[in-house]
């Protein structure tokens, strides 16, 4: 399953700020489709913990930022409309910020990404 999440509303950073992220639920990785006034990676790692996903880089567990209440361990879910707070801690120092994400598009079929960045493993 393939989600894309739209991350908005941090206006300390940026009024107009937002990232949308490609999610793949089942490798636990996401790729950066869009940006504007937010900085991260252009992919990196899912990990769950508690009931919320984890946006961290490619190399490490540090997260970029939390999607509170974002369970990729549900069965079923998560569904298209789907929202909740987003804490972004990837500015310099790691303080958080709130704002929120939504889930725009879920993607059932099994296909292969066209521009994949993470798609090969020898890219890490």
């Amino acid at each position: 399953m393939r989600l894309t999440i739209h991350l908005d509303t941090f206006d300390r950073v940026n009024p107009m700020a937002f990232v949308i992220l490609w999610l793949d639920k089942d490798t636990r990785r996401w790729s950066r489709e869009g940006h504007l006034g937010l900085e991260l990676p252009e992919w990196g790692t899912l990990h769950v913990d508690s009931g919320n996903t984890l946006v961290c880089g490619p190399q490490d567990a540090t997260p970029w930022c939390v999607l509170e209440g974002l369970d990729l361990n549900t069965p079923g879910g998560p569904f298209e409309g789907e929202t909740g707070r987003a804490q972004w801690c990837g500015n310099a120092g790691r303080t958080l910020m709130s704002g929120h994400w939504h889930v725009q598009c879920v993607d059932n079929a099994c296909v292969e990404p066209e521009n994949g960045l993470f798609a090969d493993d020898e890219a890490r």
